[in-house]
């Protein structure tokens, strides 16, 4: 019979296998598990270095078992191993114990895994749910503020149309203002030419009378239409300004706002799927924004409110250029009629007296017409050699807005002003041979007899009147173009 215990020499200590790693390696997870058996970690020959945990005696547990009788040393027999102290066996009841041990043991930690599995996969669940709701609250919200911004936006539109309407309506009316202020130059010219001309009398016809008191009365009342006509031009020009800056302010709201359309369509419309995500460190962290949803909203309103109010004041403003026009026209042509009829009055007053003067007075008015012509070819010269000044003050005027080293006094420039200064004097020669000629006329007429000259002035107011002042007045601006129709 073989000695218990002989053949188990050999399978322990030195010549021990290496055993086989069934498990990958767990070494990240290691600090997660707790020693739960501290006494483990002694080194014994016999313990396996697998992943799982092994049951373990203490020999000191096989005295302390109730099934194991007391060996004193003499009944110990003696055996060929090594292993001679008896008290590092175990029991039946130790094997059982430890078996139950490791049972109970596996079951709990399976219940503590499938606990965990269970509340993981639920904690998994319920993070992607809210994941979920979260992101599809993000995307109606962004769904809201688009129609927020797709609202305000139409609201914009719609007053920048309106805003350009009016603007244009009130261009309109400005150059229809400007048109009518043009058109009362040549009026106001003709009457100027008139009181001008009608200087010209001579002696005893050399009177204020009704022709002479209505015509300044024209001068003052278009002098008059055409002040109201600048004030409320320069009215106007403001509101423009106006009306472009509350533009203006509507067209960057708007640009601003179709940017931010854009931006928050496509936050809408990203998915989980979508290219072009990716992580943005610290953004969360950064709060970039200068207004609230109750600001931003106030914003726009206030920009629309300065627009519409902009629009009421610029309607206001085209009214009454309206009246304006309308009242400066009937003020115009009710007092050129009545300028008129004065006139009409005095020229026949004239004439009857000059018909019976007029046999003799034949060589003089022959004498004082060849003048008058000539004045009148002094005029013409005078008045043609503004043309070539223009040109020649253009040519210098531009020259002065040549660049740096450019602005050289070259030889153009010296003939420039040589021509400038020839033409002045020759102005003003023409100007001196038209003095000369008007009191050559002048002399001519006080050199007549006492009939002779009685008749000159009843023949030089009658021209006056009736040749140079009734010839300019034949014509009138029309209502239509003096209230800017034209």
């Amino acid at each position: 019979m073989e000695i218990l215990g002989s053949t188990l020499t050999s399978t322990y200590g030195r010549h021990r296998p290496t055993p086989t790693n069934f498990l990958p390696a767990i070494s990240t997870m290691s600090a997660s598990y707790k020693n739960r058996f501290p006494h483990y970690t002694m080194t014994l020959p016999w313990r396996p270095s697998t992943y799982y945990k092994v049951a373990s005696a203490s020999p000191s547990l096989a005295p302390l078992s109730k099934s194991a009788p007391g060996l004193n040393p003499a009944q110990i027999q003696s055996f060929s191993s090594n292993r001679t102290a008896l008290f590092s066996r175990y029991t039946p009841d130790d094997w059982y114990k430890s078996n139950q041990s490791n049972f109970r043991e596996s079951e709990s930690s399976r219940r503590s895994a499938e606990r965990l599995r269970v509340d993981t996969s639920r904690l998994i669940q319920e993070r992607d749910q809210k994941t979920r709701k979260i992101q599809n609250e993000t995307s109606k919200d962004l769904g809201e503020r688009v129609n927020d911004i797709s609202f305000w936006k139409s609201e914009i539109i719609h007053e920048i149309d309106q805003m350009i309407g009016e603007t244009n309506a009130l261009s309109e009316m400005k150059r229809r203002l400007e048109r009518a202020l043009m058109e009362t130059e040549g009026p106001l010219q003709v009457a100027q030419e008139c009181l001008y001309h009608r200087e010209k009398r001579m002696s005893i016809d050399l009177v204020h009378d009704d022709v002479e008191k209505q015509l300044l009365q024209e001068v003052d009342c278009i002098k008059s239409c055409q002040e109201k006509m600048r004030r409320h031009l320069q009215k106007i020009t403001a509101q423009l300004a106006a009306n472009r800056g509350a533009q203006h302010e509507l067209e960057r709201d708007i640009s601003d706002k179709q940017t931010a359309l854009r931006i928050d369509d496509k936050c809408q419309n990203l998915r989980n799927s979508s290219d072009g995500i990716g992580y943005y460190r610290g953004v969360d962290r950064i709060d970039a924004t200068v207004s609230i949803p109750e600001t931003w909203a106030k914003f726009s309103d206030d920009n629309i409110l300065r627009s519409q109010s902009e629009r009421t004041a610029s309607a206001k403003l085209r009214e009454d250029a309206e009246t304006i026009l309308a009242s400066t026209s009937n003020g115009m042509w009710s007092q050129f009629n009545t300028v008129n009829v004065n006139f009409t009055n005095r020229i026949s007053e004239t004439a009857d007296a000059k018909n019976k003067l007029q046999n003799h007075l034949a060589k003089t008015l022959q004498e004082i017409f060849q003048t008058e012509m000539t004045i009148e070819a002094l005029k013409k010269a005078i008045k043609d050699k503004s043309a070539p000044m223009k040109v020649a003050q253009t040519r210098l005027d531009e020259r002065t807005r040549r660049p740096n080293v450019e602005l050289c006094r070259d030889t153009v420039q010296i003939r420039l002003m040589q021509e400038v200064q020839e033409i002045d004097d020759t102005i003003q020669a023409l100007q001196l041979r038209l003095r000369d000629a008007e009191d050559t006329l002048q002399m001519l007429v006080h050199t007549k007899s006492n009939l002779e000259h009685d008749l000159a002035i009843k023949a030089n107011s009658l021209f006056i009147d009736q040749e140079k002042c009734m010839g300019m007045r034949k014509s009138f601006p029309s209502t239509p173009r003096l209230v800017g129709y034209a």
